[in-house]
């Protein structure tokens, strides 16, 4: 992992535990175990350093998808249990990240790229179970199962076994994919 990473990761890990308001250059020296002075020196500015932060969670994203095969409804169960369980720092501060950026029309760019990308790959997950118009499902399928690994690390669902988790999502991700299998669109002319 080079540095550029290290940072990312390490500036990841503060916005988790301390808040935006303990992310500070020197803060991510520290906590990324660098000389004083590194982190400033690889981004400059703040808005770089949280800019680093989505795209290191988005790398992160993508590279943690599961090889293509399999059943897709299996893939997203097992996609949204695995990022709730192993990378809940990620997801703490993705959240934290997304609030900043309704205040940040710069971050809110990265955040909406981010989010374009990963209902993309959703939306392919969705046209294999045979879901009607899947680019359009993919928002509400892909907003379900944000609440569903926030509720895990941030709610109440922090509270359920693991495998009382995984049921509690696998529940709601048929629900819903069966749900959109058969509702038809809403006629735009009616």
């Amino acid at each position: 992992m080079g540095r550029r990473e290290a940072i990312a990761d390490a500036a990841i890990r503060l916005v988790a535990t301390r808040g935006l308001r303990g992310l500070t250059h020197r803060a991510v020296d520290a906590e990324a175990g660098l000389p004083p002075g590194s982190t400033s020196y690889y981004l400059r500015t703040r808005d770089a350093l949280l800019a680093a932060c989505v795209n290191r969670m988005l790398t992160r994203d993508v590279g943690g998808m599961p090889p293509a095969g399999g059943d897709p409804l299996d893939l997203i169960v097992t996609m949204t249990v695995t990022l709730a369980h192993t990378r809940p720092d990620d997801l703490i501060a993705r959240y934290e990240l997304s609030l900043e950026a309704a205040r940040r029309p710069e971050l809110r760019t990265a955040i909406d790229e981010g989010g374009r990308q990963l209902r993309t790959m959703l939306a392919q997950l969705l046209a294999a179970l045979d879901v009607p118009t899947p680019d359009q499902a993919a928002w509400p399928v892909a907003a379900m199962l944000d609440g569903l690994m926030y509720d895990r690390v941030a709610g109440v669902g922090a509270t359920l076994t693991p495998t009382a988790y995984e049921t509690a999502v696998r529940r709601a991700v048929t629900a819903l994919i069966t749900g959109l299998k058969t509702t038809s669109e809403p006629n735009p002319g009616s």
